[in-house]
């Protein structure tokens, strides 16, 4: 008789859940803090959104996020451990963004009787909430934890967000831009289109002169990376959910299946207010 198995999700909170999955019993989210002028807040807790972005106008130094808790993560699986879960899927945000990934690794191999498996899943935001969905779809049919690794990792691969800022100075202050290539670009009016590359770092896709030019562009990318099968797209904005909802139109009334999201601390520290992602992320095969 095959053995039977417990499997459990854990997240972070840069992924945006619905509140009936965050509820599911084998799904867990580890907290994720953000210090906004000598004060403490874990997003989703004691700090919106909408708080986040009204907080960090009012400041002048740049909000910080931590990582989230690896002594959090070992009190989490030794729980899990003694409630007799037999497999765990962490899925993170990237590697390229936080050493959290890399700092857990060990932990695989410290918990005996249970399997655990951290993809490095190189995005975070509505992608990542999406990869925390299938996992948890396929435990509810009762998946093999073989064919969950696949999935995700064949999610993993087919995943990308894009990227149009509207400040380019708030990525000088977060480090990922030269203050002279910021000038120069804010002279120019250039909208650079950004992306996680293939590590999970934000970087450089294409500089395009014009805000209307880069949407333009970027429209033509989207097509692109998602003629080879079906696909969700994820239109995920810094605080402007009118200007998110009028390119969600514009892109569902060209046949993408489009749903809008919220960039939380994580991303926005980064962003700045008015910047808008799109993640495109595979659909589950059924």
């Amino acid at each position: 008789m095959a053995m039977m198995t417990k499997t459990a999700i854990i997240t972070d909170s840069s992924a945006p859940l619905s509140d009936e999955i965050k509820a599911k019993a084998n799904v867990f989210v580890l907290d994720i803090s953000v210090y906004i002028n000598g004060e403490t807040y874990v997003e989703g807790v004691n700090l919106t959104a909408e708080q986040f972005y009204l907080k960090m106008a009012e400041t002048t130094e740049l909000p910080k996020t931590s990582q989230p808790s690896v002594l959090a993560l070992e009190e989490l699986l030794t729980q899990l451990q003694k409630e007799n879960y037999t497999h765990v899927m962490g899925i993170f945000l990237s590697s390229g963004i936080s050493g959290f990934w890399q700092n857990i690794q060990y932990l695989t191999s410290e918990y005996e009787g249970m399997t655990i498996v951290f993809p490095d899943t190189k995005m975070t935001s509505s992608p990542l909430g999406h990869m925390v969905e299938t996992a948890y779809n396929m435990t509810k049919t009762n998946a093999s934890f073989d064919l969950i690794v696949s999935e995700i990792n064949e999610t993993i691969a087919k995943t990308s967000i894009f990227i149009i800022v509207n400040d380019l100075n708030h990525l000088v202050k977060g480090g990922r831009l030269s203050n002279g290539a910021a000038v120069i670009g804010n002279l120019l009016n250039i909208k650079p289109i950004l992306w996680f590359d293939e590590v999970g770092k934000i970087v450089v896709y294409e500089k395009i002169r014009t805000s209307k030019k880069a949407f333009k562009r970027l429209y033509k990318i989207l097509a692109e990376t998602t003629k080879d099968g079906e696909y969700k797209l994820y239109v995920i904005h810094a605080n402007v959910p009118e200007k998110a909802r009028d390119v969600a139109k514009e892109l569902s009334d060209i046949g993408f299946d489009v749903s809008i999201a919220t960039f939380g601390s994580v991303i926005g520290t980064h962003l700045g207010e008015g910047a808008l992602g799109f993640g495109i992320s595979p659909k589950l095969n059924s």
